[in-house]
């Protein structure tokens, strides 16, 4: 009996996967879906963090991105079928945690409302099938700087969090280079690149488990008091959501920023991981390409309610697809180390910033990669791209740097005399980002 069950098991895996049918095996999934877990398990350290330092309770943080992830990966395995890892994405966390709660002095359940909102809209683009009506109204100059952004923004935060830079009313000036976090954070910078141009599978994660052990002899981290114990309550963030209050006036440009920042980078990293596994054609399409939008789409509005804020496809799911993984299995494989994490969670604990600085640093310096893809040769294309890292670098709010970057688009290219180049649909969007400079600004 036990040799006729085991074929009948992997016959029905089969089956429930369509392996054969992706040229793949059980134990290369296994493995893949191992590599993807290595690849993205930093976010359970670097995400809750990110949302303390907002006041959110850490024990229930961590929770609640560990679900989000947990049931957000699943989800994607079983329903799409494909070797993805979905988890809050550190740009909508920043704007969540650092623009909306910290700067302008949101109240969590608001931020975590426009989330919501935001997951709806991308949810019903995803229905009606108009994803490519809003890519075409929004210009790709402006929508290829998004990214860069984002990047100088988490940047921004890890140099901050190791003390390497610090604000006051005069600026941003350098920190103090000779403290141990900071001295941490370098190596880790260091380490971090160097790994990464090596091709090290669990880059992110070796670099914080190295840097850690350094600093716990320093006093820059300490050991928990227990290992292994029950999950924390994520009742302090559960269903902790404001739909009403997120829906005023002056919070539209945030909601605009968020589901911005969710819409292409899921189109991006779908697209882009589909292709690397064989299943995209040049323009990165291919049957059943609204299922992975759907399942993020989900998962932003699930990740509302649960604490874990702007759910996105990992670019991490590279590691699984570049370790073999071709169907949802490698997915339903990280999905479960992820639930593991629930009963080790005192190890987030342990983890210090200046561990978790130079990966935030690493990830943000990489995303400007995105810039080369821009035509900097003509100003009118050039100066609105330019714009929406550096507003959202000085002025320290990335809805004001898309804003700004939308607004100077239409009105260069109209003074250029380019009318042709500006989709009606961005004259309609012009009140609004006028609207957005006098509020944010003020």
């Amino acid at each position: 009996m036990e040799t006729e069950s085991a074929p009948r098991s992997a016959s029905a895996v089969d089956r429930m996967f369509r392996l054969r049918e992706r040229g793949t095996s059980v134990r290369t999934e296994l493995l893949a879906g191992v590599s993807m877990f290595l690849a993205s398990a930093y976010v359970v350290v670097v995400v809750p963090g990110m949302l303390a330092d907002a006041g959110v309770p850490h024990a229930a943080a961590t929770t609640g991105v560990i679900l989000t992830v947990v049931l957000a990966t699943f989800f994607m395995g079983l329903y799409a079928n494909l070797p993805f890892v979905l988890a809050p994405g550190l740009g909508g966390v920043a704007l969540v945690s650092v623009t909306l709660i910290q700067h302008e002095h949101v109240p969590y359940p608001v931020a975590m409302g426009m989330v919501f909102w935001s997951g709806v809209a991308f949810l019903l683009l995803t229905l009606f099938g108009v994803r490519q009506l809003v890519t075409r109204i929004i210009p790709d100059c402006v929508r290829l700087a998004i990214g860069p952004a984002i990047g100088l923004y988490i940047a921004k935060l890890g140099f901050e969090s190791a003390g390497l830079i610090h604000a006051d009313a005069d600026g941003m000036k350098l920190g103090d280079l000779t403290s141990a976090a900071a001295l941490l954070a370098l190596a880790g910078l260091v380490l971090v690149t160097a790994l990464s141009a090596r091709k090290v599978p669990g880059t992110l994660l070796i670099t914080m488990a190295a840097v850690t052990v350094v600093a716990l002899p320093l006093g820059v981290a300490q050991l928990p008091d227990t290992w292994v114990q029950l999950p924390g309550s994520p009742a302090p963030v559960a269903f902790e959501v404001d739909l009403l209050g997120a829906l005023k006036p002056e919070y539209l440009p945030y909601l605009f920023a968020l589901f911005a920042s969710e819409f292409f980078s899921a189109t991006g990293v779908v697209m882009a991981v589909a292709q690397r596994i064989g299943l995209a054609d040049d323009n990165g399409q291919f049957p059943g390409v609204n299922k992975p939008f759907l399942v993020d789409s989900v998962g932003v509005i699930g990740g509302s309610a649960v604490g874990g804020p702007s759910v996105t496809t990992y670019l991490e799911s590279a590691a699984g697809s570049d370790s073999g993984g071709r169907t949802g299995l490698t997915s339903v494989v990280t999905g479960g180390l992820f639930a593991l994490l629930l009963l080790f969670t005192p190890l987030a604990t342990t983890i210090p910033q200046a561990a978790t600085a130079p990966v935030l640093i690493f990830i943000g310096l990489s995303m400007l990669a995105g810039l080369r893809r821009i035509d900097m040769t003509h100003p009118t294309d050039a100066v609105p791209a330019a714009l929406v890292p550096a507003c959202t670098l000085f002025w320290g709010n990335f809805g004001t740097g898309i804003a700004a970057g939308l607004t100077a688009y239409i009105l260069v290219k109209a003074a250029a005399g380019r009318f042709r180049e500006i989709h009606p649909g961005m004259w309609a969007m012009l009140p609004f980002l006028l609207y957005f400079f006098a509020t944010s600004l003020h």
